[in-house]
């Protein structure tokens, strides 16, 4: 098959890999010009690199609806599109031109998640796994009907980095098998149940901000979702930002104020209130186990909270 591939970072890489790997004609590759944004710093990858190296022509673009891009997608005469880590809408000039459509891989169980950083979202919420999803692009964002998903379960210490690996080994080999079902002549894929759909925004810095009146569970989560090398979960202590890098939630319960710097525990941690009830001791603490202060120390809690007492906020 000739398979036109948009894609960006080491998922777009990943999965130009695999079509090349499968023996697929690229005709053409679209991919994003370098960002500055930090999460665009992490698993980068290079799709123009890799289509280089191949030989493939390479269109850089931030957006793909101008009326060039169009034009390079029809004179490719490709068979199908293959989108992986695209991050702006394509338009039916373009994913409607190849004859068996066009798909995207995104990197959760759809139509749940559909938009940015999905994993670290999951992660955050608790779910209780997380996936990949080959859909056919329409024209509403990762609406398309499903051709193909795979799901890996979320362990009690999984962290983001674990998820990605995960995930990412699936990028590749889920574009493959769909292209084999497309190219087979099967069109009774499963439309998405649009009632069970949600979008997520692109992650900032603001998102990453600890609330200690959110439940213990739920910040241990985020922190495990911002573990290196994203950018990690952060508090303010005496007026310095304060990276935490591990904590755990406590078995017993912690009453008094969110964010007051309780006591020590038996396994070198520090416990922080947390909790919408804490006030009323119905919510389990943090245990905080590693920082990383505002000059880039990685230090335990023990080492950090030379005193207890006084707040996190």
């Amino acid at each position: 098959m000739r398979v036109v591939v948009f894609g960006y970072m080491t998922w777009g890489h990943r999965t130009l890999e695999a079509v090349l790997d499968a023996g697929h004609a690229v005709p053409l590759v679209v991919t994003h010009p370098d960002g500055d944004d930090p999460y665009e710093q992490i698993f980068n990858d290079s799709v123009a690199d890799l289509a280089c190296r191949h030989g493939i022509p390479v269109s850089v673009r931030t957006r793909a609806d101008d009326a060039e891009i169009a034009a390079r997608v029809a004179a490719a005469r490709a068979d199908a599109i293959v989108v992986a880590n695209w991050r702006t809408r394509i338009p039916p000039t373009v994913y409607d031109v190849p004859r068996l459509g066009t798909l995207n891989v995104h990197d959760s169980l759809l139509p749940a998640y559909a938009g940015f950083a999905p994993l670290n979202w999951a992660l955050i919420n608790g779910e209780p796994e997380v996936g990949v999803t080959a859909h056919l692009m329409n024209a509403e964002f990762d609406a398309g009907d499903i051709v193909l998903q795979r799901a890996t379960p979320v362990g009690d210490e999984d962290t983001i980095v674990e998820l990605f690996d995960r995930t990412l080994a699936m990028f590749g080999p889920i574009a493959v098998e769909s292209l084999a079902l497309l190219a087979g002549g099967r069109t009774d894929w499963a439309p998405q149940n649009r009632r069970k759909a949600s979008y997520f925004h692109r992650r900032g810095d603001a998102e990453n901000r600890i609330d200690w009146s959110w439940p213990a569970r739920d910040i241990a989560n985020l922190v495990r979702a911002q573990t290196d090398p994203y950018p990690n979960a952060y508090c303010f202590h005496n007026g310095h930002r304060l990276h935490v890098l591990e904590a755990r939630v406590t078995e017993t319960c912690f009453g008094g104020t969110p964010g007051r710097i309780s006591l020590r525990d038996d396994r070198g941690g520090v416990v922080v209130v947390a909790g919408p009830r804490a006030r009323k001791g119905q919510n389990p603490g943090l245990s905080v186990r590693r920082v990383r202060t505002e000059d880039g120390r990685v230090l335990t809690a023990a080492e950090y909270f030379v005193r207890l007492g006084g707040y996190l906020t």
